[in-house]
């Protein structure tokens, strides 16, 4: 079934659990600035009157963005590290709230998507190298805690629109540029850490040879990992762009009481990746992913189908089991293409936005089409797609 690849050696020593702590905070805060997006799209539906087709093309607009930007930042700082470019991307990132914030009109609103995914685009790569390099050795626990602070973050957006911004508008959205400008402060100390450490100096850019490449033992697990990361990326856009919505009108919620439900479930997913990462560091990542991807099957197909109480406690399921897998998919893409952090991080998170992107504005346009709740039934399915796991190498 699976063939078996040798990784060359990995650098063993102690983890900077500081460093790692500190990465994940920031990770925290450009997240929580990222998903304020999607967190007011009431906001902007009824403010804007848009469709939801209209509400996928801005999703699509800032994981569009992210997407091809990602791997390039990360194949350029491979060659020319560049730690100090975070707190840039940290800027850009504020910069795109503050113009959500006061966007007079829809093409504003999309100018600002633009910005939000350049700003995630440079901070995303360079992070994950820092927290590579920080991880002496134990990768899928340092990339678990890099990754567990974007997604609480992620998971403090639906509580922040609910309690601060709904009741005070879209413009109290800008008072998040504080949080910003804290990001910068970090992120600036951190690159001071990256430089000191030795890693900051340009390397000899180097071409990919033939054996790096061999299309068996590289190409096609790369394909594969695209797959999986397909079903999971397109399910979890589905609730973090829609799933609001569809609790209102499956079960009659007030916003404010959809957003929580909102926190639950990306709370639940923030726990899945601290739970993943030092799981595929023990058992082996390939077990990680089949078994997260593959094993939420029941439970998506089963959620469009129960009630309001089934369908919170399946929501903190799908989140565990699903969101458990994305650490030890990067972890493993760079085991596959060893010393090509950035560009490998790069491309996995870009894919991420990019599928993600592309699946918001798909979903939307069958929602206007069908039904919302059309959506979930068809979502359902997905992660059928796990069973391409089963054809992934083992990696010693």
């Amino acid at each position: 079934m699976s063939a078996t690849v040798q990784t060359r050696p990995q650098a063993t020593g102690r983890t900077a659990m500081a460093v790692l702590v500190g990465v994940s905070i920031c990770h925290l805060l450009n997240d929580m600035l990222q998903v304020l997006l999607p967190a007011v799209y009431p906001l902007l539906k009824g403010g804007f009157h848009l469709n939801f087709a209209q509400i996928g093309l801005i999703t699509l607009v800032y994981q569009a963005t992210g997407s091809l930007l990602q791997p390039l930042v990360g194949l350029y700082t491979d060659a020319r590290p560049m730690p100090y470019s975070l707190p840039v991307g940290m800027a850009l990132s504020m910069s795109g709230i503050v113009t959500i914030a006061w966007a007079p009109s829809y093409d504003i609103l999309l100018a600002g998507a633009c910005l939000l995914g350049m700003g995630s685009s440079i901070f995303h790569p360079e992070s994950a190298r820092i927290a590579r390099v920080a991880s002496g050795g134990r990768h899928g626990l340092a990339q678990a805690i890099f990754q567990v602070g974007g997604n609480f973050g992620q998971s403090l957006g639906p509580l922040l629109a609910a309690f601060f911004i709904l009741p005070r508008g879209r413009a109290s959205m800008a008072w998040f540029a504080i949080a910003a400008l804290c990001g910068m402060a970090l992120l600036t100390a951190l690159g001071h850490w990256f430089r000191a450490s030795g890693h900051a100096r340009p390397r000899q850019r180097t071409a990919l040879t033939a054996a790096d490449l061999d299309t068996r033992k590289v190409l096609v697990p790369l394909a594969l990992l695209g797959v999986l990361m397909m079903s999971k990326f397109v399910y979890l856009s589905s609730i973090n762009s829609y799933y609001i919505f569809y609790l209102m009108h499956r079960f009659g919620l007030k916003v404010q009481a959809a957003q929580i439900d909102l926190f639950i479930f990306l709370a639940s997913a923030a726990a899945g990746i601290m739970i993943g990462g030092p799981i595929g560091d023990r058992v082996g990542r390939r077990t990680v992913i089949i078994g997260s991807i593959l094993g939420v099957l029941p439970f998506t197909l089963a959620l469009p189908y129960v009630g309001e109480t089934m369908t919170v406690v399946l929501s903190v399921i799908i989140g565990l089991i699903l969101s458990s897998a994305f650490a030890s998919i990067v972890v493993y893409a760079n085991e596959l293409v060893p010393g090509r952090v950035g560009a490998v991080s790069g491309l996995f998170f870009g894919l991420a936005f990019g599928i993600a992107g592309l699946g918001a504005a798909g979903l939307g346009v069958v929602a206007d089409w069908t039904s919302i709740t059309t959506v979930y039934q068809i979502c359902a399915v997905l992660p059928a797609l796990g069973i391409v796991a089963l054809w992934l190498p083992k990696l010693h």
